[in-house]
């Protein structure tokens, strides 16, 4: 079946199972004598390795990544680019039990009514294991981007904002790496990580937003009615399983304000140059970039996978109760974040192409 793939002219397929042998993806249509190395690569896709027992996945994988193609001394060739990780801690057998039993909040029951069958290993292609393979796709776009005129100055970033109730009230960048949930709030994070390990104590999850900044992003990109700039970024973002919801610049609260407040004012300026004197647009009118920073924000469900009992069905419809035990995330927020990086990133070298 289709629906592998992503991009027009930067076309990136992925490919692999959360308990096969590899996953991997292919880029088609990146430019030739993009400067790259496997540390830019492998540096990225060890950002979204888990990094706090306390809330993530205990599965440990190496994610060393082996380049297959498309890199020559260094730098790009405009071939095909595959890359590919090899799974060496998937433990299947964890999910014997589940193998005639849907899972509830997971893809089981619905690949089963379109396919015939699924994938009961941890998800198969429904996997968050998938997203590895769209981190080593975003490292090339990130590089590429970096190559471009228009966009070497421009920064992709994200950082949770929210933690059930616990909002980030302060801003600092700095912080953002330095903690567990990639909140930019110091104490904040404290308090959003005391939440989360929390729920997993209490065999549970707990749902997040994060936010996503593109700063210094060209201007002009984007196109007219079905192909709108944030209609192709969210479109990026619904497309990572765990998000649930899309927002750009003042989002769902447009619906509290008036056209005097909603509208971002100009104003020129004696050098020539303008500016903006709001960003309530998250950087995009008319679904194309007005040279504003680019901020959206993601809704990121609660991990599906807890150790509560509920109630679902058999392959075979009778009635029974699971209870999900193994290595899962009770927060989704810091692993989600530079997935969600890299799908922009996808996105906006995409756009540059096409224009």
């Amino acid at each position: 079946m289709a629906g592998n793939s992503i991009g027009t002219v930067f076309k990136v397929t992925t490919w692999g199972e959360s308990h096969g042998p590899a996953l991997g993806m292919v880029i088609d249509g990146c430019p030739a004598g993009i400067p790259i190395t496997e540390k830019d690569i492998q540096a990225e896709v060890d950002r979204r390795k888990p990094k706090d027992p306390s809330i993530s996945t205990t599965r440990k994988e190496e994610d060393k990544i082996e380049i297959l193609s498309g890199l020559f001394e260094g730098k790009t060739t405009g071939m095909p680019i595959s890359i590919m990780v090899r799974n060496k801690d998937s433990r299947s057998q964890d999910y014997d039990k589940f193998k005639n039993t849907f899972r509830p909040g997971h893809a089981d029951f619905t690949y089963e009514i379109k396919y015939g069958h699924h994938d009961y290993r941890g998800g198969g292609r429904s996997s968050g294991r998938e997203t590895v393979s769209r981190i080593m796709a975003g490292a090339v776009a990130k590089k590429a981007l970096a190559s471009f005129p228009e966009s070497k100055d421009m920064k992709i970033y994200g950082h949770t904002v929210q933690v059930d109730e616990i909002y980030a009230e302060e801003f600092d960048k700095a912080e953002i790496e330095k903690n567990t949930l990639r909140c930019a709030d110091k104490e904040a994070s404290k308090k959003m990580l005391k939440t989360a390990e929390k729920a997993r104590k209490e065999g549970d999850s707990i749902g997040s937003i994060i936010e996503i900044v593109i700063e210094n992003p060209p201007m002009g990109l984007g196109r007219p009615v079905f192909e709108k700039l944030d209609a192709e970024l969210a479109k990026a973002f619904m497309s990572i399983g765990a998000v649930k919801g899309v927002e750009f610049g003042t989002g769902f609260d447009v619906a509290f304000t008036k056209g005097s407040e909603n509208n971002d004012e100009m104003e020129s300026h004696k050098d020539g140059s303008f500016s903006f004197t709001s960003n309530n647009s998250g950087g995009i009118l008319g679904g194309i970039s007005n040279g504003n920073t680019i901020v959206a924000r993601l809704a990121i469900k609660p991990a599906p996978s807890i150790s509560k009992t509920q109630k679902t069905i058999t392959s075979s419809g009778e009635n029974t109760e699971i209870s999900v035990t193994g290595r899962h995330d009770s927060c989704l927020a810091p692993r989600v974040i530079p997935v969600a990086e890299s799908m922009a990133a996808i996105v906006i070298l995409d756009q540059i192409l096409n224009n």
